[in-house]
């Protein structure tokens, strides 16, 4: 029997869920969470094998870390999304999440999915796993990376330059070089890329062997994801399970 917790906000989704799993013998929903309250001792006093986490569109990275803090091994975690980025998703991924599964799917796909990860696999559908072997690495001087971090919270070029002590004319050489360098278009686009990730001296960009135009036809601006040492994700060419990636 597969133990297993529910976290979401949205009760109909709760309920949904509920008559889903009910339908399937091997599984036993045993707790129910809405707030991280209710999932922390829901993980505690259940001590269920897989943990669905329904996850907002806007979910930033440190939340997310945040709910998978929350819950301790050895539950396995799935993340139940409408929609994720390459960045987010390959984040996810590297911090241990064993599923990502679209609200479009249907509830086969989802049990399907949920018996892979339950019997030790992983789960990711194929748009994903390919956008993770597009990856390459783009390095950071200390002083992009810092620059980075001052634009994601919003700070403004003059105060860019007072919290640095440099020119301002100096800040915008350097974001007009990070620009370029990541392929953002404008402020907002850098801003959002610095927030859902966590700034480190170097990152990777999504992209197909250079830096994207996100002006190109087609195109999209490529996104960062953190720097790691270990090895890339494996694809598969059906888009279902991958074996274990931890």
């Amino acid at each position: 029997m597969t133990r297993i917790l529910l976290y979401s906000t949205v009760p109909v989704v709760s309920k949904g869920f509920a008559v889903l799993l009910s339908a399937v013998p091997e599984f036993d929903l045993v707790s129910v969470c809405s707030d991280e309250r209710q999932l922390c001792q829901g993980i505690a006093a259940a001590a269920p094998d897989l943990a669905i986490i329904d996850l907002d569109d806007e979910t930033p990275l440190d939340r997310l870390f945040e709910l998978q803090r929350a819950i301790s091994a050895p539950a396995r975690i799935v993340l139940w999304v409408q929609s994720i980025s390459p960045e987010l998703a390959y984040q996810a991924m590297r911090q241990g999440v064993r599923g990502i599964l679209r609200k479009s799917l249907g509830g086969d796909v989802i049990v399907r999915c949920l018996q892979k990860v339950a019997a030790g696999e992983s789960w990711f559908e194929e748009e994903l796993t390919a956008s993770f072997a597009t990856i390459r690495t783009v390095k950071l001087t200390q002083r992009e990376s810092q620059l980075l971090d001052l634009v994601s919270r919003g700070f403004k070029n003059k105060e860019i330059a007072s919290e640095l002590m440099i020119a301002e004319p100096t800040v915008k050489v350097y974001l007009s070089h990070l620009f370029r360098k990541v392929g953002a278009k404008d402020r907002l686009e850098l801003a959002l890329y610095g927030l859902r990730n966590v700034i480190t001296g170097q990152v990777r960009v999504v992209g197909r062997g250079r830096t994207a135009s996100p002006d190109a036809p087609g195109g999209r601006a490529p996104a960062l994801v953190p720097e790691d040492s270990g090895r890339r994700a494996r694809t598969n060419p059906q888009p279902v399970a991958l074996r274990s990636i931890a």
